[in-house]
């Protein structure tokens, strides 16, 4: 069934919950694309009326979006380290960011899909995040193909959707939390990944990493637009706001120096913010250095 006839005939919120049940990963991906072409060739008429909550679709708390049986899903801590400089560690690694992307969809859907009465332009923004993360997955799964093995074949952890279901109260917690905390991360670690690889003379992986690397930057700062209005619109500080939601719980555990100073500046952070990112790895560093005292 085509997203595109359903949002036709339902609404956008209807749509997205298709696109978010799903539960086969090159499926969900097409769904995403069918769902973001849809949007860029409607009229503006035909944007507002999918945007009319009609009741299709009542917003779910969900404990997972639809997944395949595999990859199992086990606690991080229990995944194996593999080097990068063997066949298996480059498996191991394509498989990884497969998972990522795969998860990274579902957030993106699930943006549009749970917070509701946001403008159109957040919905574009977050369709076409969406459509891409599709695409990020595919270029991996055929990588995976190519090596004569495929996604959910590894273990895999459950910390993307963890979030998730941390942040579904609340757009401006989500969007605080998972584009400017989650997928930032991946704005730090990818360039030596990317070196790595081609050091290696694995340009093939090499490749699709700078792609998603390049289009990385763009998902962040959409996370941080959206951010900075649900602010503005709550006449909040965000600096503040954020520093403060990096003091609950384990939200600063994400956080892992160096820190890609360029690409976070490009991606919408200021330099305050930078500033707030370094004082609260420290911090929870601190924190870790004397629980683990005390607990010995």
């Amino acid at each position: 069934m085509s997203v595109a006839n359903t949002v036709r005939t339902t609404d956008i919120y209807a749509a997205c919950e298709q696109a978010l049940l799903c539960a086969d990963p090159p499926f969900k991906s097409q769904l995403c694309a069918e769902l973001y072409a849809f949007w860029m060739n409607a009229s503006d008429q035909e944007r507002r009326a999918a945007m009319v909550d009609t009741g299709a679709s009542e917003i779910r708390t969900l404990k997972s979006p639809g997944r395949p049986d595999a990859p199992e899903l086990v606690d991080a801590r229990q995944l194996a380290k593999r080097s990068l400089g063997s066949p298996q560690g480059r498996i191991a690694l394509i498989h990884s960011l497969a998972h990522i992307e795969f998860n990274a969809i579902n957030l993106a859907i699930d943006a549009v899909y749970r917070f509701r009465g946001m403008p159109a332009e957040y919905v574009e923004d977050w369709l076409r995040v969406a459509s891409e993360e599709g695409e990020h997955f595919m270029l991996l799964h055929h990588r995976l193909k190519s090596l004569d093995t495929w996604y959910g074949q590894l273990p895999a952890h459950d910390g993307l959707w963890d979030m998730a279901r941390g942040t579904d109260h609340d757009v401006l917690v989500r969007m605080a939390l998972v584009p400017r905390i989650l997928e930032a991360r991946g704005l730090d670690v990818a360039p030596p990944m990317i070196d790595k690889l081609r050091h290696m003379n694995d340009e093939d992986t090499a490749d699709i990493l700078l792609r998603i690397y390049t289009d990385e930057i763009t998902h962040v700062a959409v996370g941080n637009r959206w951010f900075r209005y649900v602010c503005a619109q709550r006449k909040l500080d965000g600096t503040a706001v954020f520093q403060d939601l990096l003091k609950e719980g384990a939200n600063s555990a994400y956080l892992r120096s160096p820190f890609n100073r360029e690409a976070r500046l490009q991606a919408g952070f200021t330099e305050q913010e930078l500033d707030v990112i370094k004082e609260m790895e420290r911090e929870y560093k601190e924190w870790q250095r004397l629980k683990t005292a005390s607990d010995g």
